[in-house]
């Protein structure tokens, strides 16, 4: 029967860890992870309860921003201050500065006391400044500008004091610098001043020396120089030339309109117009005259003497009035023509003076401009002379401090170091950190094969079989024992691996030596001749025999006494207890005969055994230490890899398969060797299915009293007895 094609020609990726695999490492390695854990938990139990107990203080603060005293002199208003978010960290640094802290030693005679405690008569600042900073620690209280100051000492008193005292000298810290910023700035200020004195002095000699070069007389200090209004002169005749025209304007309109009015309607409005005490009488005169005319001409004739005298004294004071409407009129129409020369006469007038007032201003011009700086440096003066004054009072009032000490530190009853619960549960964490780190890093260092996919992804070879931990003889344990299965499996594999099944010879190989190949060749020939097959197993490691102590049986005639042909083959094969095995020692190595296995003989011996029995095993030694495991390879028809578990690091594992098919060797696929599967469940699913059924087998058969064995078992602790020490057997030819 032919084998399938396995997958293992090509090379395959390497896999991820699954949680499994992590999980048995955990279970491989409790024992690291378990030490280093109880380490580190005990070393921090004795550490916690060795330390000295600290006690802690708490004072808080309120601090605010130090705005400065004096203003700028071009501020209108008080500006908000800009958000800093860095402010509270700054003053975590200003309470810790040497300012400070040295203020609090001194004050609380530290340096003296700690000297005594800590055996250091002559304690320098800078020492006891190094120790009180490591005994403080500032924090800031969540969404609040109050800063937490936290002092730790061995003394409950010293702490409380010392938080106590260091926002007492804080805040009287932030108090000097803030005085100390008010002297700087009125003195800052006096010294602006006594420059700006000398500036409006020298800015006053100028607007002298101007004014008398120049022969300005001086102005109003409403006339501030070319820009202001005009002088008083152009203006005044200005005034006049808008009032003689307003004058001419307003007597030409009436005189027009009273031109245009008839003589009787004149009479009455003149006299409101311009009111004249004659023309007034006669109108009176008039009035009554009338009235007498028109009493009399209903008495009298039209030509009465009496009514013709009223007539004609009508006829005078009528006369007489229009004589007075005339030279009214008249004496309006000069008044008109009067205005009107003088407005146009005011008029030249004011050209005339604004021509000379703009010559006499750009002649004047340095002088109002000197005269006008003089005023501004001056008004300067004056605003820097009344704010020295209000800050001269200002400093001798008292002010609220941008420091508030909140709480007062109190003595703590209860010690904050060491925290034995929390250093237990940090140190059992930490221990299961650095156990669960050390486990997984050995783990990593340790390139041996593990899984049966290190094997398969390393060697690209399959893995026949799983050999259990601790498997002994199967003639002692017996064909049902648990281990027998695994040996079962491993034949069975085998079998379906071989693609020939004239392929009879097998060696089993290994790359260092302890690895069980001894034991598993054993194994898998009583396996396969309790299978009816019949078997030879050849012990041909000539330099460290020992098959021939599983049998119980001399090692004085073998394999070495047929190959220098001293015994015939019937003479070295020996018998077992199984009928169809028959074992071959492998005698005395003579020391010149030691590449005897590379001989003509052993090549012959091989064929010859081929032709007698259906599966001939070999043993060898370790392919990395002699040549003998080589040769064997490359004449039998079959190799196996035994390969020990978690014992030899993968490279040399590769080795040994390089050089199995360096010699031309069939090395069908690898035994993984030495399993523990009570602890590596990852091997469970191979063997303990089998492991856990015999076991109960077991258990139940030896709580039986008398029973009899089956036949061919052999129960733990018998040993098998063995043939009488030189009893060989014949050897019949294959049917």
């Amino acid at each position: 029967m032919e084998a399938p094609k396995n997958s293992y020609s090509t090379p395959q990726t390497e896999t991820k860890l699954h949680f499994l695999d992590y999980w048995r490492i955990i279970r491989i390695r409790k024992t690291v992870i378990l030490a280093v854990f109880l380490l580190v938990l005990l070393t921090t139990t004795a550490v916690t309860f060795i330390m000295p107990e600290t006690y802690m203080s708490t004072a808080r603060i309120e601090v605010g921003k130090d705005t400065p005293d004096i203003s700028s002199l071009l501020q209108l208003g008080q500006l908000q201050q800009p958000y800093d978010p860095y402010f509270i960290q700054t003053e975590f640094e200003k309470i810790k500065s040497q300012k400070v802290l040295t203020r609090v030693i001194e004050d609380l005679h530290l340096q003296n006391e700690w000297g005594k405690r800590y055996g250091r008569d002559n304690l320098k600042m800078q020492d006891a400044y190094k120790i009180l900073v490591n005994q403080i620690d500032l924090r800031q209280s969540r969404n609040t500008s109050l800063i937490e100051i936290r002092a730790f000492s061995d003394v409950r008193k010293e702490a409380a004091d010392i938080a106590n005292k260091i926002a007492e000298v804080y805040k009287e810290v932030r108090q000097e610098y803030r005085s100390e910023l008010s002297a700087k700035g009125i003195d800052a200020l006096k010294q602006e001043y006594q420059k700006q004195k000398d500036l409006v002095e020298k800015a006053q000699t100028t607007v002298d020396s101007l004014r008398l070069e120049l022969g300005v007389s001086d102005v109003p200090e409403a006339y501030l120089g070319y820009s202001a209004s005009e002088p008083q002169a152009v203006q005044q005749i200005d005034r006049d030339r808008v009032s003689a025209e307003a004058q001419y304007a307003h007597l030409n309109e009436l005189l027009q309109q009273l031109r245009k009015k008839k003589r009787e309607e004149l009479q009455g409005i003149i006299p409101v117009a311009y009111p004249m005490d004659e023309m007034n009488r006669q109108l009176g005169e008039l009035h009554k005259a009338e009235q007498q005319y028109a009493s009399m001409i209903t008495d009298y004739a039209p030509d009465h003497p009496d009514v013709l005298r009223v007539v004609e004294i009508m006829k005078k004071i009528k006369t007489q009035i229009d004589d007075q409407i005339a030279g009214v009129l008249a004496g309006l129409e000069v008044k008109v023509n009067e205005s009107k020369a003088l407005a146009e006469q005011l008029r030249k007038n004011v050209e005339l003076a604004k021509r000379e007032d703009a010559a006499n201003r750009a002649k004047y011009q340095p002088y109002f401009t000197a005269k006008r700086n003089l005023e501004n440096q001056q008004r300067i003066l004056d605003t820097i002379f009344m704010r020295i004054l209000a800050e001269q009072v200002d400093s001798k009032i008292p002010k609220n401090s941008n420091v508030v000490i909140v709480d007062n530190a109190q003595q703590e009853q209860k010690a904050v170091r060491p925290n034995v619960p929390l250093n237990i549960a940090l140190g059992a964490i930490v221990g299961l950190i650095m156990g669960f780190g050390l486990a997984f890093f050995i783990e990593y260092l340790d390139t041996s094969v593990k899984t049966i996919d290190d094997v398969e992804r390393a060697l690209q070879a399959p893995v026949l079989g799983v050999i259990p931990q601790n498997v002994g003889s199967l003639l002692v344990e017996g064909p049902d024992s648990p281990h027998a299965e695994a040996y079962r499996v491993l034949r069975t594999n085998l079998l379906f691996s071989r693609k020939d099944n004239e392929k009879r010879t097998i060696t089993v190989v290994s790359g260092g030596a302890g690895e069980g190949k001894s034991t598993t060749i054993f194994n898998l020939a009583i396996v396969f001749a309790q299978n009816g097959a019949r078997v030879l197993l050849v012990d041909s490691d000539l330099r460290r025999p020992s098959l021939h102590k599983l049998f119980n049986v001399s090692n004085s005639l073998g394999l070495t006494n047929f190959l220098l042909k001293q015994n015939t083959l019937e003479e070295v094969v020996q018998t077992t207890q199984v009928p169809t095995l028959h074992f071959l020692p492998s005698g005395k190595l003579p020391s010149s005969s030691l590449g005897i296995l590379n001989s003509k003989q052993m090549s012959e011996f091989i064929h010859q055994s081929r032709e007698r029995y259906d599966f001939v095993f070999f043993d060898s030694p370790p392919i990395m230490g002699v040549s003998d495991a080589s040769i064997l390879a490359s004449e039998v028809d079959m190799a196996l890899l035994v390969i020990q578990y978690r014992k030899y690091p993968q490279v040399m594992t590769i080795r040994a398969k390089q050089m199995v098919e360096k010699v031309g060797g069939n090395l069908l696929g690898v035994v993984l060797n030495n399993i523990n599967i009570s602890q590596d469940s990852y091997y469970y699913y191979y063997s303990g299915y089998y492991y856990d059924y015999y076991s109960k087998q077991d258990d139940s058969e030896d709580t039986k009293k008398n029973g009899k064995r089956k036949n061919g078992e052999v129960k733990n602790g018998d040993v098998p007895k063995a043939p009488d020490r030189g009893t060989t057997v014949e050897i019949k030819q294959k049917y």
